[in-house]
């Protein structure tokens, strides 16, 4: 197991290396230049020439790049151009926020597609098996922001249950210690800062749901029914085993694995940022934060976090990986 985790750790050098020369390279090819995205359009060559000089993008692409790699090891991710503080300062403001939300939001798909999922497979063929499978496509179907736009304008600005934008009421004065807000409150034992969290995180987290939960429902019946028709299963059905013994032991833990890997994947992906749904209802995430910094040729910005998230991304699928000899004790990590 150490030794499986080493190597896959050491695979992380050449992964991040490429696509550390992949995003250098795009980044030098968006349109502008980060002297536009500091003077403005009516910048003269002398300012912009200053400004690349100061920068040190008038000097050789390798030596730019070289410096890059050495910030970038350095944890050195510089200055946002737009907000003028520390890259890090706001990725540790902005992250925690995109996790409470894809926490939440994979908490409701895992939490309803995996029963469900399984359900229509042991009732193939019947009305929730159809419902399961036709609802599936709807959810893969509607748009993330026009979900969110129907959520918004039902639950909050009509019947008024839950907030429509922001992470937390600001004028509750919570105390702040991690900037996950929901946990800040539970530490804290401010019930309310906490609930009032919570309820900001409905809302989105439903809309970033959907398509997730859509595909594990889909993904699950299809693992079940597969591990249903293995002579594994009839065996242990003739043995005379409970069905609770037979789902548990030999048709889940069998099953899972696809499921495993799908969850890993749709989980990685929600942390990069979920921009139209952090967008439409003004959660300050790293998602609606790096489609601004794009507009603003924010490089700065741009470079560290998604650096960072590739980061992030590559540990959930490790721990993915990890969790396989758990799940099925046929797998072992060597």
């Amino acid at each position: 197991m150490f030794r499986f985790i080493v190597r896959r750790l050491l695979q992380l050098i050449p992964t991040l290396f490429g696509l550390s020369i992949l995003l250098f390279i795009w980044l030098r090819r968006l349109p502008g230049g980060p002297e536009t995205a500091i003077l403005g359009e009516r910048g003269t060559p002398e300012m912009r020439a200053a400004i690349r000089r100061n920068l040190g993008l008038d000097e050789p692409i390798l030596i730019q790049y070289g410096r890059f790699i050495r910030r970038m090891i350095r944890l050195d991710l510089g200055t946002s151009i737009s907000t003028k503080r520390e890259v890090t300062t706001e990725f540790l403001q902005r992250f925690p926020g995109t996790v409470e939300l894809t926490i939440t939001a994979m908490v409701i798909a895992v939490g309803i597609g995996i029963p469900l999922g399984y359900l229509a497979a042991r009732r193939r063929g019947r009305f929730l098996d159809h419902a399961s499978v036709g609802g599936s496509l709807i959810g893969i179907c509607i748009p993330v922001f026009f979900l969110a736009y129907i959520l918004k304008a039902i639950f909050s600005e009509n019947l008024g249950w839950f907030p429509s934008s922001g992470r937390q009421d600001p004028t509750i004065g919570a105390t702040r210690i991690t900037n996950f807000f929901v946990l800040d409150g539970l530490m804290t034992r401010e019930w309310d800062a906490a609930a009032d969290a919570l309820m900001h995180l409905v809302l989105p987290a439903l809309a970033l749901a959907s398509i997730p939960l859509a595909i594990i429902v889909r993904i699950t019946r299809a693992s079940v029914l597969e591990v249903l028709n293995e002579d594994f299963v009839r065996t242990a059905e003739a043995k005379g085993l409970t069905e609770n013994v037979v789902r548990r032991r030999h048709v889940l833990r069998n099953a899972m694995l696809p499921v495993v890997t799908s969850i890993g994947l749709l989980t990685g992906g929600l942390l990069s940022g979920a921009v139209l749904t952090e967008t439409v209802f003004a959660f300050s995430g790293i998602g609606a934060f790096l489609a601004d910094s794009i507009n603003q040729r924010d490089y700065p910005v741009l470079m560290g976090f998604i650096m960072i998230i590739a980061v992030v991304y590559v540990l959930v699928n490790l721990i993915v990986d990890l969790s396989y000899s758990l799940i099925d004790p046929r797998v072992r990590v060597r």
